[in-house]
């Protein structure tokens, strides 16, 4: 999630139950040479996305569906989610639960949802978010409220209420997996002013770092995706305007936007063997905008 257009935008039992067991050999053990596939193996985890109907969340979903996770994704738009579920069931397993995390009634009401389906949750994905643009002196109260409770409040609540199953799936060689995912506009002043939003993904940043020092006792990492410019409808307005587009392109070293199979990637790191001894990391998505200017 990148930069936002001027007004307000949002949005953004059984052996599938069990805690994922790793096998000596094949990415859930010691560690001892396993193989590529073993290494990024999601296969029988289970993982809920939020705000995972559209955008980066879809892209999340579609990734870990593919990859053989059992997986929740969930919005505030019944109608938005249950079809993006629908299209992801063609390929794997994957259910809709509705619901708002701005609220923490609303994270508590989707954990329990969660709760009932997953007793043990392997990989939980932060992903609802809101934004807001004004300029400067018209930026509104109400542009904060929403945008904060929604992409730090909903990160910390919802983290929280489902403390209970991602300890049940955390093992020391194989970690729960908490995902937040920021942007690089907390890393980075942008140029459009979308100044609660930014404030709020800067403030992402520094949660998953406090979380991760605070639960890596319990063998639960926590990291976060900071996202460049990505097709999603918060960037539409300017992705979909060619002469917009080509400037923003021209401003990432790489030369383009990320595509799914970037975040589909680093999400699979993430949550896999292979991601197992890193928490407490933002890792920019961004075609080196960040790190190369």
């Amino acid at each position: 999630m990148t930069d936002v257009p001027q007004g307000r935008a949002g949005g953004h039992g059984g052996d599938e139950n069990r805690a994922h067991e790793g096998r000596a050999g094949e990415g859930g053990g010691g560690g001892n040479g396993a193989s590529a596939g073993a290494l990024f193996d999601v296969s029988r985890k289970t993982a809920l996305v939020t705000g995972g109907s559209r955008g980066i969340g879809f892209m999340i979903a579609r990734a870990l569906v593919a990859a053989g996770a059992h997986v929740i994704v969930s919005s505030r738009k019944t109608a938005d989610v249950q079809a993006a579920a629908a299209e992801l069931a063609a390929i794997g397993q994957c259910h809709a639960v509705p619901a708002d995390v701005s609220t923490q009634e609303g994270a508590q009401q989707l954990a329990a949802e969660v709760r009932q389906r997953f007793p043990a949750l392997h990989i939980l994905v932060n992903n609802a978010g809101a934004t807001w643009g004004a300029p400067l002196e018209q930026f509104p109260a109400g542009g904060w409220q929403k945008v904060l409770a929604t992409n730090v409040e909903g990160v910390f609540h919802l983290t929280v209420a489902l403390l209970e199953p991602l300890r049940a799936a955390a093992r020391a060689e194989d970690p729960a997996r908490v995902i937040n995912i920021g942007s690089i506009n907390g890393i980075a002043a942008p140029a459009v002013e979308n100044y609660s939003y930014s404030a709020s993904k800067a403030a992402v940043h520094m949660l998953t770092r406090h979380l991760a020092k605070r639960l890596a006792a319990e063998h639960i990492t926590v990291n976060a995706i900071a996202p460049g410019p990505f097709q999603s409808k918060m960037m539409a307005f300017a992705l979909d305007d060619p002469e917009a587009r080509a400037a923003i392109e021209a401003g990432v070293p790489l030369g383009r936007i990320g595509h799914p199979d970037d975040v589909a990637g680093l999400t699979l790191f993430l949550a896999s063997r292979a991601g197992a001894y890193l928490t407490g990391t933002v890792i920019p998505l961004d075609g080196g905008i960040t790190g190369c200017n």
